[in-house]
């Protein structure tokens, strides 16, 4: 499978604090790719980096064969990157319907847009249901749906994810992980998923990195971690 998108000694950080210290990743064309790693080892900081949230200040962030670091995150998304930060974040004042119509702002026609929302229905079908409520009256679960749900109507080619179990209980986090799993295989999306819930992430993930204060301390398959003591150890623990 040919290279969707490859970090090669990304380095970037907060005003003069650095964070990344030289991370390289990939991840291959309908691959999904998990970052783990312990709190501040620089799992946000790298899908931000990737985006253009935050400026690369060394390394290279190649993306369908093309150098994106320090790209404007409005043309990564119309170039096909969907980004999903932490916290189910969603307009509250704006219906279900509204937030999704959002998430294809760059789309001028409006059969496109419809059937994408169809698509996005027919997946997440509670989303129909709710769909003329205020984003705000939902539950976490289903802010975390719209969520992917509004990234999906820009049909990313690639899409980003930090942590989308934060807050979710354990029933809502392994659906959550089934759905973008669900994405994945029928879409053909290849995802970069940030996530804390290590075990859930690796049961889905075809190869995983690890991170620690800002350096990729191993890489490989949920086979090749688990069977490595060390690593299981100090992070499956």
């Amino acid at each position: 499978m040919p290279i969707k998108l490859q970090t090669i000694n990304l380095e970037s950080g907060y005003d003069k604090k650095p964070v990344l210290r030289g991370v390289s990743i990939e991840a291959k064309e309908g691959e999904i790719v998990s970052i783990i790693g312990p709190n501040g080892s620089g799992k946000s900081t790298t899908l931000k980096t990737i985006f253009g949230l935050l400026k690369a200040t060394k390394g290279t962030i190649i993306f369908n064969n093309k150098e994106i670091q320090n790209r404007n995150p409005a043309l990564n998304v119309k170039e096909g990157i969907g980004f999903i930060p932490q916290g189910s974040r969603v307009f509250t004042e704006l219906s279900v319907l509204e937030n999704l119509e959002l998430g294809a702002y760059l789309i001028p026609d409006g059969n496109v847009v419809q059937n994408r929302l169809n698509n996005v229905f027919e997946m997440f079908p509670i989303l129909m249901e709710r769909r003329l409520q205020n984003a705000g009256s939902l539950s976490g679960g289903e802010k975390q749906m719209l969520s992917l749900g509004r990234a999906l109507m820009s049909n990313p080619q690639l899409l980003l994810l930090d942590e989308p179990s934060l807050g979710l209980s354990p029933g809502l986090v392994k659906r959550t992980l089934q759905k973008i799993k669900e994405i994945n295989e029928k879409l053909g999306t290849t995802v970069l998923l940030v996530e804390q819930k290590v075990n859930e992430a690796l049961n889905i993930s075809d190869r995983t990195f690890i991170l620690r204060l800002g350096e990729v301390v191993f890489q490989g398959t949920k086979e090749e971690i688990i069977s490595n003591d060390k690593i299981k150890e100090a992070y499956l623990t």
